[in-house]
């Protein structure tokens, strides 16, 4: 949200009060650079839908006084615009975030915001892919891109994904520095948060990552960004999951084969293999491990049979 744009949807007093909750957002609280974006869309929207509800630009003592039903009336309307129950309620967070910097300054009260529920969201997964498809999947043989050093870097990337289980801006984030040597090891990768953890890297697909960078005409250095666009850029993700979409075309998998489901792809293969629970929360670098639980869609049953194994006392 620019200075300009506040400006237009909030009157003075509250433009600077949002101003100074945004410094505190990404000063004091250090929160990631994107979440800061989502809170400032958040309330952004909120602004302009008081800005119709109370005919002209809100001030301060309008967000202070914000009642139960006016969020409720702007909750409808997001609805009415197509807003499905997740998005409400990581924008009821965004909004409630500038409520509570209100309170602590004593400039606003948030017993109405406290007061109504986000809606429920259902729980929605990435469907995992069959382990031979991913295997096709991440295989430079099935890449659809012409040039030979695209194809080997798509490849590589997805092996990544699929063989490491990060997430595409884990990937699209490491510098050429970071890549493994040919037998493997471990990479030490920035999630979430920029919270660092550690995976292994199988041989095959770190011998996928030297193939792309012997390729690659492009050499920007140890600090440079390791998985280079087309004209040398830092390479958009939106380029990786067109070229997944590519290939869910030429093999014939369904919509839900998307670069995120390698992920989900890696942790359910690794689960249905044998492996533990705790280690795939660390792999996936989860804060919780009901995160994990939810994420490999693990049943109650699963869960008890690995309690009996495990459990001295089982």
């Amino acid at each position: 949200m620019h200075n300009e744009t506040i400006l237009i949807i909030a009157a003075p007093d509250a433009a600077d009060a949002i101003m100074r909750w945004r410094r505190h957002l990404a000063g004091e609280r250090r929160l990631a650079a994107k979440t800061v974006e989502a809170y400032d869309r958040d309330v952004e929207q909120f602004l302009r839908f008081l800005t119709a509800h109370f005919a002209g630009p809100p001030t301060l003592a309008d967000l202070a006084g914000v009642k139960i039903t006016d969020i409720r009336a702007f909750m409808a309307s997001r609805r009415n615009d197509g807003a499905g129950s997740r998005t409400l309620a990581r924008g009821l967070a965004g909004i409630r975030s500038l409520i509570r910097f209100l309170e602590k300054e004593n400039q606003a009260d948030g017993a109405a915001f406290r007061a109504i529920r986000a809606p429920r969201q259902k729980r929605s997964l990435p469907k995992p892919l069959q382990k031979e498809s991913a295997l096709r999947v991440v295989s430079v043989e099935e890449s659809l891109d012409e040039e030979p050093w695209v194809a080997t870097r798509n490849a590589a990337i997805l092996a990544l994904l699929y063989g490491s289980g990060l997430r595409i801006s884990e990937a699209l984030g490491l510098a050429r520095g970071d890549a493994p040597a040919l037998d493997g090891g471990m990479l030490r990768v920035t999630g979430k948060g920029g919270k660092e953890r550690v995976v292994p890297v199988l041989p095959v697909v770190a011998q996928g990552i030297a193939e792309y960078l012997k390729l690659c005409p492009y050499n920007p250095g140890p600090d440079g960004t390791l998985f280079l666009g087309f004209r040398g850029e830092r390479l958009n993700p939106r380029i990786v999951q067109r070229a997944m979409a590519k290939l869910r075309g030429a093999l014939g998998l369904p919509d839900t084969a998307t670069p995120h489901a390698l992920r989900h792809s890696f942790a359910t293969h690794l689960l249905s293999s044998g492996g533990d629970l705790r280690t795939i929360q660390e792999l996936l670098g989860h804060a919780s491990l009901s995160t994990t639980q939810i994420y490999t869609g693990v049943d109650s049953a699963r869960l008890m049979e690995a309690y009996d194994k495990a459990h001295p006392r089982a």
